[in-house]
């Protein structure tokens, strides 16, 4: 529902773009490079009423529940890229288990007991799979160098596995395409193929109701704040585009993007908008705070605001996910259980009070559920420059 009046102008200046300074045409000098641990430590602050409230509704969880599934998520995200380098070559990969609350980490059998020693006393659970993450990430790469069919939705790592998943929608299986990619990506190494109910698309929309900015005729959703403007889907415009906001006064215009092969971009931000390190949480939660971009493990909870369905909540599926659009694959995705629709294109990917990515495209609805996919925002920020406004 379109709010109006001074709250709906005030929330949407608070979201949607500049610097408390004044607005510029390019980011400015950054404080903290994207990826230094000041810029993607997570906070001490406690959780949000937001989050804690679409996690009992979404989840199923008491209050009590999603402060410990919280604190447990914080704390595998803490401990993963430690884990990694003490596994060392015998790395299968990790993720977050949430019946157990931990870090599970995947080693191959010819990890040292030294090793798995260290991961344990670490506080990680530890499995043995037969391949590497380096095999996996590897066959994963010689599938993304094949032609694929639109039957073909999507395809990644799944370390859980210990294969490639390759996802083909369900009535296109005996599809002759379909079939000879399936059998090609075998060849590549090992594979199993699970069905989706429809294909990949993006979520951009026509000009409707809501709280978003426009391009021409085509409605997206805000992404994160960034020093100079904000951050977005790269198949809601082309450079030099202009954008304009809910009320239809001019913002800026699309300084980069990229789509296919990625799906990212950024605009800049001008005529008396600013930025602030918020997400909105539409009225159905509180606005969130943003406070960095430390990237959450696999299996942890994470949700979405979006100009059309407002705010959602799920899992993280997978990473470095290849998307087959019907405009072209997109690469290094990653996908969640969170549902959207169209118009939600570009909107906020966050965990706990983490910045993780910019809503790319998916299958399904809020209505009937889905699945869906979001770049990473922490390779956006490094492709161009940019740093993340954080509270």
């Amino acid at each position: 529902m379109r709010r109006t009046g001074l709250t709906h102008a005030a929330v949407a200046a608070l979201l949607m773009i500049g610097s408390w300074t004044a607005a510029g045409t390019s980011p400015a000098a950054a404080q903290d490079s994207p990826g230094s641990p000041t810029a993607r430590t997570t906070g001490s602050a406690p959780a949000s009423t937001a989050l804690l409230d679409a996690m009992q509704r979404d989840f199923g969880l008491t209050r009590a529940e999603a402060e410990d599934r919280l604190a447990a998520e914080r704390a595998a995200t803490g401990l993963a890229p430690e884990a990694r380098r003490t596994a060392g070559s015998a790395y299968g990969g990790a993720w977050f288990d949430a019946e157990s609350e931990k870090l599970t980490v995947a080693v191959t059998e010819d990890a040292d007991a030294a090793t798995v020693r260290a991961l344990r006393t670490s506080g990680a659970a530890v499995r043995t799979v037969e391949h590497s993450a380096k095999q996996l990430d590897a066959a994963k790469s010689r599938i993304d160098r094949l032609d694929a069919p639109s039957g073909v939705s999507s395809w990644s790592v799944d370390p859980a596995a210990g294969t490639v998943v390759v996802n083909v929608v369900d009535d296109q299986r005996a599809d002759n395409d379909v079939r000879s990619f399936v059998a090609k990506a075998r060849k590549a190494g090992p594979v199993t193929v699970r069905t989706v109910p429809a294909p990949a698309e993006t979520f951009a929309a026509g000009t409707v109701g809501g709280d978003p900015y426009y391009t021409g005729n085509v409605r997206c959703s805000i992404g994160f704040s960034v020093h100079g403007g904000f951050v977005t889907a790269g198949h809601c415009g082309g450079v030099g585009q202009q954008v304009r906001g809910w009320d239809g006064s001019y913002i800026g215009n699309f300084q980069g993007s990229s789509f296919p092969g990625n799906d990212y971009a950024w605009v800049n931000v001008g005529s008396g908008w600013w930025t602030v390190p918020v997400v909105l949480g539409w009225g159905t939660v509180p606005d969130q705070l943003v406070r960095g971009s430390a990237e959450a493990p696999v299996g942890a909870s994470i949700c979405r605001s979006g100009s059309t369905t407002h705010w959602h909540c799920g899992r993280v599926l997978a990473k470095n996910e290849t998307v087959n659009y019907s405009q072209g694959a997109v690469y290094q995705m990653t996908k969640t259980s969170v549902c959207a629709e169209g118009g939600d294109s570009g909107g906020s990917f966050i965990s706990g009070d983490q910045a993780q990515g910019v809503t790319s495209g998916g299958w399904g609805n809020c209505s009937g559920g889905g699945e869906t996919w979001f770049q990473p925002v922490n390779e956006i920020l490094s492709r161009y420059g940019l740093t993340l406004h954080t509270a």
